[in-house]
């Protein structure tokens, strides 16, 4: 289902010292699919930052994941092959003030799970930011979202993004573990789509973002509207619709 909103606020810097930030979560199913439409939706959407799952880990996944940068107006910040799979990509907007990747206890007959985090900057603000991809087993979603709830508290930043896919709609275990302590950006401000798997019949919403409670919420939801942004692009780019937000952070 589709919110008609007005667009989303462009990135800015507020005159109290604030900024607005544009954040989008994105599965990219390792690039496999048509990398091309895959690097036309991301600059559409104009973000600061990317937060990515299912990146490249494999064969030569430190070019593939630069190319997509490079084609969408990005830089690569971290993660890829070293967390397992998320990475964070940002903009010449932000300065990186640290990042690291944490792999996640492995789960027997399961993949290897991990988190791509930083600490970035946008002028006077300071954020904390964590990209994860969680697992198929719902006891290894729990307890994922439990150590992402610990990671996000060890970043030492006041406000912290994190988001990614969850294997999970709203309601179960591990979605309702992360949206106990931080905001669920699209319930706390729903504009354009709501689901987003799979990306040619959405009828889930198992991609999310959240924020820490200080972060002004503007609009999160699938960039259905977005100029720039065409149906078949999504569904040509990987099989999960982007998740799009922006958010006023307050200057640290």
């Amino acid at each position: 289902m589709a919110t008609p909103v007005l667009p989303l606020p462009d990135s800015r810097t507020e005159p109290d010292g604030s900024a607005v930030v544009r954040v989008l979560g994105y599965n990219v199913r390792s690039m496999r699919d048509d990398t091309e439409a895959l690097a036309r939706v991301i600059t559409a959407c104009a973000p600061d930052l990317v937060l990515v799952q299912e990146a490249p880990r494999f064969f030569r996944w430190r070019k593939k994941l630069a190319r997509l940068a490079a084609a969408s107006g990005q830089v690569v910040l971290t993660g890829g092959g070293t967390a397992a799979g998320p990475a964070i990509l940002c903009s010449l907007r932000a300065t990186v003030e640290r990042t690291e990747d944490v792999l996640l206890p492995l789960t027997p007959g399961e993949h290897r799970r991990g988190l791509a985090t930083a600490v970035v900057r946008f002028g006077a603000v300071r954020l904390g930011v964590i990209s994860c991809h969680l697992g198929l087993r719902e006891d290894e979603r729990h307890a994922q979202a439990g150590l992402l709830l610990d990671r996000l508290a060890g970043l030492g930043a006041d406000h912290v993004v994190a988001g990614g896919d969850l294997n999970e709609r709203p309601g179960g275990r591990a979605f309702d573990r992360l949206a106990a302590g931080l905001q669920d950006c699209r319930a706390t401000a729903p504009w354009g789509g709501e689901h987003t798997f799979s990306a040619t019949e959405p009828r889930r919403r198992i991609d999310a973002l959240f924020a820490t409670k200080g972060i002004e919420v503007l609009g999160c939801g699938v960039p259905l509207d977005q100029p720039g942004v065409t149906r078949a692009d999504l569904g040509a780019a990987t099989d999960h619709l982007p998740v799009l937000a922006a958010l006023r952070i307050p200057a640290s």
